[in-house]
C-alpha cells in the first residue's frame, strides 16, 4: 500500500513515487514478481525555495490526444512582465514574454508492457481511498489514479478478493509524448521535467499566477502543468472563491483554516503523477490568487499555520454551501468509514432543534422537517431549499453516459431503497421498464443525477416517467456549512467558535 499518511509538512516535503516494478511480495511463503501497473513519473524537484510547498496541477493531461493518433493543442504561456525563463533537463534555455510548447509522437525502441486490475471508476477519491484502504488491510498493495474517473489499480498478478468487480487491462506503451520548443521557426526537443520562472507572473486563465512552475509527465503518458506554491499564498486562491470575498472575518478566517487543513490532509491525492492537488473540483477550486482583497490577506494571516488536527493529524476537513439544516455523517457521503466529528447533527439554535422529530431517516418525519420553516443557520442560502423535475428520458441518456446501463435502459419507477440518518439517501434503486434495476449509492447519486445540489430529498412520481425531486442543501452536508459560518459570523461567532461548531472535539493549533 502506498503511504497513505500527509507527506507535506511544515518545513517540509517529501515526494514518494508510486510504482511497483522492482517491489517483490510475499504470498503462501513464496515470492511473486509484482508487473508495473503503470509509467512512473521522474520524480519532480522542489524548484521553490520557500517553505511549506504544494505542487497543484493546475493544466493536467497535456499532449493526451498524441496517444490516439490527434494533434495536441500547444501549451502557451505568457508573462505578465518580464521575460518567462524556461529551462528543461538537458540544459536548454528559452528567455520570453511568450512561450509555446508542442507535443509530438515519440516511438520506443523497446515497448512497455503495464498490466494492471483496474477497479472503478469512482465518483470520488474519498471513496477510491477507502477501497485502497481496505486492500492495504488485506496485505494488497494498490494505486489511486485518475486517467479520467478515479480508479484503484492493482498488479495484475495478484489475487483480489472476488466480490471486487475488476477489469483486467494489459497495455502495450509503444510511444511516447515528448514536448518541443515552438518558435524562431524551428522546433528544439525538450526533456522533462521542465522548470519556468516568471518573476512578474504568468497570466492564465484570466488570472495572474506567480509560480515557479514545472512541467512534468504523468502516470498516463501525458504532461501536466504544475504550479509550486507556499501554502499561504495558496490560500489567496481558494478562499475567495469557495466562500466569497465579501464574507465576515470570522467566516473567512475559518475558511482558510480549513483550505489549510485540506490541502495538508490531502496532499497525497495525485501522488501517482508525482504532484499534490488540482485546482479544480475534485480538489479545492484554486484560481486566480491576485485578485485576493486585504479581506482575504487578513484573515489568512489572522490563522497563519494554525489547522484543525484529530490524534495529531491533520483532518479531512470536508465542506459544502449549504446543508439544508443538518449536518451529514461522512459515511452518507462516501463510502468511508465514520469518523467522531463528522455525524449528524441538526444544524441550528437549540430552541428549534428541539422541535424537528428524528430520525430523519424516517420518510415522514424527513418531509415535516423539508416542508416545514426553518430556523437553521444558513437558511437563507437560495438552495437551502429546491425541486428539481427529471423525466425517464434524461435519466436514461444520464445513467448511459455514466455507463452504469445501455441505451436501451428506460426508467419506470424511482425509490428510495436506503437513507442516512441525516436523512440523505444513501441508496436509490431506478427499475427498468423491463424489470431490471439499477442502484446508485452514496456520491454516485449526484455524480449521475447531476441536476440534484445534495442527496437530502424526497421523490415523487408525478405523471408516468417524470418525477418530482424536493430537497435541501447545495453538497454532501458533511462538515461545515459556509452559508451556516456566513450566519454564525454575523451574529457575532469566532473563528474558534464556528470551527468547533462544525467539527466538534477537534483541535485547534498548529501541527503538532
Amino acid at each position: 500500500m502506498q503511504t497513505r499518511k500527509c507527506f507535506f509538512a511544515f518545513g517540509l516535503f517529501l515526494l514518494i513515487g508510486a510504482h511497483f516494478s522492482n517491489q517483490v511480495y510475499l504470498a503462501n511463503s513464496r515470492k511473486v514478481k509484482f508487473f508495473a501497473t503503470h509509467q512512473k513519473p521522474p520524480e519532480t524537484p522542489l524548484i521553490s525555495l520557500e517553505k511549506n510547498v504544494l505542487l497543484v496541477g493546475i493544466k493536467p493531461y497535456l499532449g493526451k490526444e498524441i496517444m490516439n493518433d490527434q494533434n495536441a493543442p500547444s501549451l502557451r504561456l505568457i508573462s505578465n512582465g518580464r521575460n518567462l525563463i524556461l529551462t528543461d533537463a538537458l540544459g536548454v534555455i528559452r528567455k520570453a514574454k511568450e512561450i509555446n510548447i508542442g507535443w509530438r509522437a515519440k516511438e520506443l525502441l523497446n515497448p512497455t508492457v503495464f498490466v494492471r486490475k483496474t477497479i472503478g471508476p469512482f465518483a470520488s477519491f474519498e471513496s477510491a481511498e477507502r477501497l485502497s484502504n481496505d486492500l492495504n488491510d488485506k496485505g494488497i498493495e494498490s494505486t489511486i489514479a485518475h486517467p479520467f474517473d478515479w480508479e484503484v489499480w492493482v498488479s495484475g498478478d495478484i489475487e483480489i478478493p472476488q466480490s471486487i468487480k475488476s477489469t483486467y487491462q494489459k497495455i502495450k506503451v509503444s510511444k511516447t509524448v515528448s514536448p518541443y520548443l515552438d518558435g524562431n521557426n524551428q522546433k528544439i526537443a525538450l526533456k522533462g521535467p521542465i522548470s519556468i520562472e516568471a518573476p512578474d507572473g504568468l497570466r492564465w486563465k484570466k488570472g495572474i499566477y506567480f509560480g515557479p512552475f514545472s512541467i512534468q509527465s504523468d502516470a498516463y503518458g501525458s504532461w501536466t502543468l504544475v504550479e509550486h506554491v507556499p501554502i499561504e499564498r495558496y490560500l489567496n486562491g481558494v478562499v475567495p472563491y469557495e466562500i466569497g470575498a465579501n464574507s465576515p472575518e470570522a467566516a473567512l478566517a475559518a475558511q482558510a483554516v480549513l483550505a489549510r487543513t485540506w490541502a495538508l490532509a490531502n496532499s497525497h491525492r495525485f501522488q501517482v503523477d508525482g504532484y499534490n492537488i488540482c485546482s479544480d473540483t475534485q480538489c479545492q477550486v484554486y484560481k486566480d490568487p491576485s485578485k485576493a482583497n486585504q479581506k482575504i490577506k487578513k484573515a489568512i494571516k489572522k490563522t497563519a499555520g494554525r489547522i484543525l488536527t484529530w490524534n495529531k493529524k491533520p483532518i479531512n476537513t470536508v465542506y459544502h454551501a449549504t446543508n439544508g439544516g443538518v449536518m451529514a455523517s461522512v459515511n452518507e457521503a462516501w463510502s468511508m468509514h465514520q469518523v467522531p466529528y463528522l455525524q449528524m447533527r441538526l444544524d441550528g439554535p437549540k430552541e428549534w432543534t428541539r422541535t424537528v422529530d428524528l430520525p430523519l431517516s424516517n420518510e415522514k418525519h424527513l418531509k415535516s422537517f423539508l416542508f416545514s420553516k426553518s430556523e437553521a443557520f444558513g437558511s437563507n442560502h437560495p438552495l437551502f431549499r429546491w425541486e428539481r423535475m427529471l423525466d425517464a428520458s434524461k435519466i436514461s441518456k444520464q445513467l448511459n453516459q455514466a455507463q452504469k446501463v445501455s441505451s436501451s435502459f428506460y426508467p419506470n419507477k424511482i425509490k428510495v431503497q436506503t437513507r442516512g440518518s441525516s436523512g440523505r439517501v444513501t441508496s436509490l434503486k431506478i427499475i427498468g421498464k423491463t424489470g431490471s434495476a439499477i442502484f446508485l449509492k452514496l456520491d454516485d447519486i449526484r455524480s449521475v443525477l447531476r441536476q440534484l445540489p445534495s442527496t437530502l430529498f424526497v421523490v415523487k412520481e408525478i405523471k408516468e416517467g417524470k418525477w418530482l425531486f424536493s430537497g435541501g442543501g447545495f453538497g454532501h452536508g458533511a462538515g461545515m456549512s459556509q452559508s451556516g459560518a456566513i450566519e454564525l459570523a454575523k451574529n457575532g461567532w469566532t473563528t474558534k467558535q464556528i470551527l468547533s461548531h462544525y467539527y466538534p472535539k477537534t483541535k485547534y493549533g498548529f501541527l503538532p
